[in-house]
């Protein structure tokens, strides 16, 4: 095999006096000879980790204690960032004068970035030809022009094709990778100030109380190993700047041509993983695409022996520099411009299970590839950096297996029926058709199914079975978690063992069948896999962080997105791609350098260090609403939608753990108390008002407002927003809560169940209750109402009763509530309360206990009404999950 390479240079400066030494280690020690050049006491400013921040309500409690590395981390001199190094590119000098160069203005460059990013060549001719065009007279003329100006806009590292070829097998077209150097990105990410407030540099212990806390992959063994443990130490001051490389085989025509790409994308564990697994954060970059090559008059198995030796040549090629700075170190500078003595071990490598395998060249038989590419990466090894991959290894799996079991015993008319039934809520995914009629779903849809399968096939199914699929169901939501401690993962691991304990359940109903028939075993590689989960948690952190999930989003925007505006042609659509995301990146990184320099900003980005907390996770837009919070200008910028914080604005609970919202102008103003009833169907809703405001008024009635004369205004929802379970700073998006009356779609109204905590004596009482209307009483003009009216809306509820405890049904494993009824003029009826809105603590979701036959009668819009019976289901969210885990009182 054969390739055309450059040679790669070994020399090297001084970061401090820039003298020119030969080698990294001649660098080392010209600093150690006791020079000025050695770094002195370190002043400057670095971000906290995410495990060490937490929320205004948590300042001052210290049960969170860590302990950085002792010497990691130091800063050997200045460099500038990327943003900083683009003043003094060829183009620079131009620039003090005509910011915008080579565009006469922003609206010129916008109008040139959005014909780039929307339209393909042609219609850009096209576009510049219109006759409103010409008399608008843009400085470029064709497309030709445009394409040049952007290309010579700064950019990162450059791409690159090398040919290849294997001696003694021809291929149909020659085999071309294109590729950038893997060392040049990773030096780029590393040193772009956007992700300044998001990195982390040194190996820390984390304790959570007397356990240790695993969470970042800096606060996992592997980190503090490479930096000093197991290993030969690296010297003093070193930075680790872990890589994490991800790759998947996509196709790129959706019907005819079978055109596949193979990217290779690179990240870095620094860049904090909240960030990190967010695609629209820029945090991944691609660093090749794989050459897919067609052999001539090869067999199919020697196909994939050479196309897997191909496969490792090439990651030789794109990483060989990044396996020089894993042995040798390397001097980056920071998003700060601190320069940094920086290895790159590699840290993890996501793939599904095939590519994990001819990665790790390793299969049934031999895999035929004898210099697999991490052979000589100093600290890589398989079976630690091929981690444990949750959308692949749980969610396809729960679909391919659990899934399927459950359909196969509990039937498919059964399993849809119950699936239909289920009352739809806000934000929640409903199969309104059913589930079983589904041939492909999304990894979203997967855990969609998850959240709702446990309940749904209770009662139709032998115990055990449901024992078994919850215990999985178990492990793969503790698996999710971004925070574990060692108590934590031996419940993970305690909950996988419980699946085998009860397994044979599902072979004893002829669950498990292939096409040929019943199988009696589980012999599934992916199962295997669960395993192993345990030991990589303490190993390289958080599962969750490693995920396939950014993998998949990024296989849209770097491939089959750009794809659309290509030629489509077999030979030149890779190189087209190419062209366009390098086009892309150039006109984000240039767009940013404008923004800044308009408002006369440094190109690095400030060190926040105040508490604070968190609902922008897009590093880029949270940097330029600090910069300048008001410009409209930000609109240029497209990322995520921040969550909006309701803790600023809205209404706080007691403890300000919770922030609700209604809106200003409500869905029914001026309602009287006997039009509530009438509309609402609650006969008791003026007693219930009467009994409320008896209780908080101790005794003291108002005058200033009555139920007889008094009037209402009516919202259909409100907005509940809490703090993550995991990390306390991190604000989560709203939820929504229906109170809808009866109406033509849903007859006996439409509402959500919530958790609402009560005071009896000293104890705080969590109650299961049906939110039936929301309501404010509307102070008369010129009159003022006492403060429990006012202070924020009003929640009638109907309760719950809490009649079988989780430890009693072991198998499902959930609470079972049951509607709470009370004596009225005209027999029973529900008990209802008025309480305050501030009362609630969670929205819950509730399935109905089925039994052993769905009711065909019971639709989504009536299910909450006509059951008696429910399941508290605290699968309906992952946050939901951990915070139900406590029993309620």
């Amino acid at each position: 095999m054969t390739s055309e390479l450059t040679g790669r240079s070994s020399s090297a400066k001084c970061p401090q006096c820039l003298t020119d030494l030969p080698s990294n280690e001649a660098v080392l020690e010209h600093l150690q000879q006791g020079n000025d050049c050695w770094p002195q006491i370190q002043d400057c400013r670095i971000p906290v980790p995410p495990a060490f921040l937490r929320s205004t309500s948590e300042t001052g409690k210290d049960h969170i204690l860590g302990q950085y590395h002792p010497s990691s981390g130091y800063i050997f001199g200045k460099a500038p960032n990327i943003l900083e190094a683009m003043e003094s590119d060829q183009f620079a000098y131009r620039r003090h004068n005509t910011p915008f160069y080579p565009f006469q203005d922003q609206a010129e460059f916008e109008l040139g970035k959005f014909l780039c990013e929307r339209f393909m060549q042609s219609d850009i001719d096209r576009f510049l030809k219109l006759e409103w065009v010409r008399r608008a007279k843009p400085s470029f003329g064709s497309k030709d022009r445009l394409l040049a100006w952007m290309a010579s806009l700064p950019t990162g590292p450059k791409w690159r094709s090398t040919t290849l070829e294997i001696t003694g097998y021809p291929t149909i077209q020659p085999i071309q990778l294109i590729w950038r150097d893997g060392l040049s990105v990773v030096e780029d990410l590393f040193a772009n100030p956007i992700f300044a407030n998001n990195m982390t540099y040194d190996p820390h212990v984390v304790v959570d109380g007397n356990e240790r806390e695993y969470s970042e992959y800096f606060t996992a063994r592997q980190a503090s190993e490479i930096q000093v443990k197991f290993y030969d130490q690296l010297p003093k001051g070193a930075t680790i700047v872990p890589i994490i490389i991800a790759s998947d085989k996509t196709p790129v025509t959706r019907h005819t041509g079978g055109l596949e790409m193979h990217p290779i994308f690179v990240s870095i564990a620094n860049i904090q993983s909240d960030v990190r697994m967010r695609a629209t954060s820029h945090a991944w970059r691609c660093v090749g695409f794989m050459p897919i090559p067609k052999f001539v008059d090869v067999h199919a198995d020697y196909q994939t022996i050479l196309s897997q030796r191909l496969f490792h040549k090439c990651m030789d090629i794109i990483f060989a520099d990044a396996k020089v700075a894993a042995m040798s170190g390397k001097f980056i500078p920071d998003p700060c411009g601190h320069v940094r003595h920086c290895f790159t071990p590699l840290a993890a490598y996501t793939a599904d299970l095939p590519e994990q395998q001819a990665i790790a060249s390793k299969a049934r038989s031999l895999s035929g590839v004898h210099q697999p590419f991490w052979r000589n990466w100093r600290f890589a090894d398989p079976a630690r950096f091929l981690a444990g991959e949750v959308l692949h290894t749980c969610h396809k799996f729960f679909f391919d297996h659990p899934f399927k079991w459950s359909k196969e015993l509990v039937g498919k008319d059964e399993l849809d029926a119950r699936f239909k039934s289920h009352h739809k809520r806000v934000g929640t995914r409903h199969f309104s058709s059913g589930v079983c009629q589904m041939k492909q779903m999304t990894g979203r849809e997967h855990r969609d199914l998850q959240c709702t399968l446990v309940p749904s096939i209770a009662g139709v199914v032998p115990p055990q079975f449901v024992h078994a699929i919850r215990a999985l169901i178990d492990f793969i939501y503790q698996a999710q978690s971004p925070v574990y401690t060692d108590t934590s993962i031996d419940s993970m691991v305690a909950s996988l063992k419980e699946f085998h304990d009860y397994k044979q359940a599902i072979l004893d109903a002829g669950a498990r069948r292939g096409t040929k028939g019943t199988i009696d075993n589980f012999l599934i590689p992916k199962l295997e896999l669960l395993q192993s989960f345990a030991a990589f948690t303490k190993d390289i952190g958080a599962l969750i962080q490693w995920t396939a999930d950014v993998t998949e989003r990024l296989l849209i925007t770097h491939c089959k997105l750009p794809f659309e505006r290509t030629s489509r042609q077999s030979r030149t659509f890779t190189e087209q791609i190419v062209d366009i995301l390098n086009r892309e990146e150039s006109m984000q990184r240039f767009q940013l350098y404008l923004f800044l320099r308009m408002h006369d900003t440094p190109l690095t980005n400030a060190i926040v260090t105040e508490e604070q907390e968190v609902t922008e996770t897009d590093p880029a837009l949270a940097w330029i609403a600090r910069v300048a919070p008001h410009d409209p200008n930000q609109r240029c910028f497209i990322g995520p939608r921040p969550v909006r914080n309701h803790f600023l604005k809205g209404i706080l609970s007691s403890t300000a753990t919770a922030a609700f919202h209604v809106t200003v102008a409500p869905d029914r103003a001026k309602m009287s108390v006997n039009e509530v009833q009438q509309l609402y169907a609650l006969p008791d809703f003026g007693q219930a008002l009467s009994d409320y405001v008896t209780k908080v008024s101790d005794g003291q009635f108002t005058t200033t407002w009555s139920c007889n004369r008094g009037r209402l205004k009516m919202w259909n929802k409100f907005r509940l927003q809490l703090h993550s379970v995991f990390r306390s700073r991190i604000i989560m998006p709203s939820q929504v809560v229906q109170a809808a009356p009866p109406s033509d779609k849903f007859p006996l109204g439409n509402c959500d169940a919530v958790i609402a905590q009560s005071m009896h004596g000293d104890q705080t009482v969590n109650i299961v209750a049906q939110v039936r209307a929301v309501f404010q009483p509307i102070a008369p003009p010129h009159v003022t109402l006492p403060h429990y009216l006012v202070d924020h809306p009003l929640l009638y509820v109907q309760y719950y009763e809490i009649v079988n405890h989780p430890g009693n049904q072991p198998a499902v494993s959930m609470y079972t509530v049951a509607r709470k009824y009370r004596e009225g003029p005209t027999g029973q009826q529900r008990l209802g309360a008025v309480i305050p809105l501030t009362d609630v603590a969670q929205a819950v979701e509730l399935i109905p206990v089925y039994g052993e036959g769905a009711d065909r009668t019971v639709s989504a819009a009536t299910s909450m009404e006509i059951y008696q019976h429910f399941y508290l289901n605290n699968f309906s969210d992952k946050e939901i999950y951990h915070a139900l885990r406590s029993d309620l009182h």
